[in-house]
């Protein structure tokens, strides 16, 4: 007789319910927030499960990386019940946090994501023509790249900074030429991006002798080039956007044409839509293809 295993929905159903027995009446004295909490973790356990990881082996790295993933499926509320729900489970059951000790708060971006909108190439030649020079060269690359506005802050050349270990399918960047960058995007996973060669060497003559520390949404990074990046950045395109075209979709809509010019590159050259989608999803630095499915609406 074969062994049958458990799906993944099962699995992340009995570590959850595992997980609240040994909190439940004494940690959480609520039968609600006790239901509420469990409902979380199986989502959690659930989603990690398809990629063969087990819930109680979260780390607080790991789990911020799990979260800003998951920030572009949901909405802030589910994404803060899911937080709460871990953070509950390290500093009772896993003891990877102290009892004081709190996991980061991460914003959701699944309402910017569906109100972004694609721009066609035209529209972000137009927008870029209006902006000052370091930043109409941010938007050309973001554009280009499928970047994040504090994506552009980590570029650096892929022979000094290499990206970490990511399964990769032979169809990453086919069809296309360029120079490989490396970008350090959520949860600190650092991955290779293409960028045309043109605007490579603008970039190149854009970098700083020396590195220079800026300070974008809290969090420090270290920039190498001369160009937008971050909440400026992302003003910027807005007004630019708003000057140009009358309304702004916001720098986000950005990744949604890469997403969108991608796709549509892949498939015309024979690659299959299952393909295409986790190929978008692998240079997008997402790594799950049903998010790429969100950015083609």
């Amino acid at each position: 007789m074969s062994r049958r295993f458990s799906s993944p929905e099962r699995q992340g159903e009995k570590q959850a319910a595992h997980v609240m027995k040994q909190v439940q009446g004494t940690i959480v004295k609520s039968v609600g927030t006790v239901r509420n909490y469990e409902q979380a973790l199986r989502n959690v356990a659930t989603h990690l499960a398809y990629s063969q990881q087990n819930l109680k082996d979260l780390t607080p790295d790991s789990a911020k990386i799990y979260l800003e993933h998951r920030a572009e499926q949901v909405g802030q509320k589910a994404l803060d019940m899911e937080r709460q729900a871990i953070q509950l489970m390290m500093q009772h059951v896993t003891h990877k946090l102290e009892p004081t000790e709190r996991l980061d708060v991460i914003k959701s971006e699944i309402a910017q994501i569906l109100s972004s909108r694609a721009y066609t190439s035209e529209q972000v030649q137009a927008i870029a023509a209006a902006q000052a020079p370091q930043n109409a060269l941010a938007t050309e690359i973001a554009y280009s790249a499928g970047l994040r506005a504090h994506e552009l802050l980590t570029l650096q050349r892929a022979d000094l900074r290499p990206a970490d270990d990511r399964p990769a399918l032979e169809s990453k960047f086919s069809h296309r030429n360029g120079v490989l960058y490396t970008v350090t995007g959520k949860g600190g996973l650092t991955r290779e991006v293409l960028i045309p060669s043109h605007l490579a060497e603008r970039l190149e003559d854009r970098r700083l002798s020396v590195p220079q520390q800026v300070t974008d949404r809290g969090i420090h990074y270290q920039k190498h080039y001369e160009i937008g990046g971050g909440r400026a950045f992302s003003q910027s395109f807005s007004r630019a956007s708003n000057n140009v075209l009358g309304y702004s979709h916001g720098a986000h809509g950005l990744r949604h044409s890469y997403a969108q010019e991608r796709m549509d590159e892949l498939r015309s050259n024979g690659i299959t839509r299952e393909i295409a989608l986790e190929t978008v999803s692998q240079e997008m630095g997402h790594f799950r293809a049903d998010i790429t499915e969100v950015y083609l609406r």
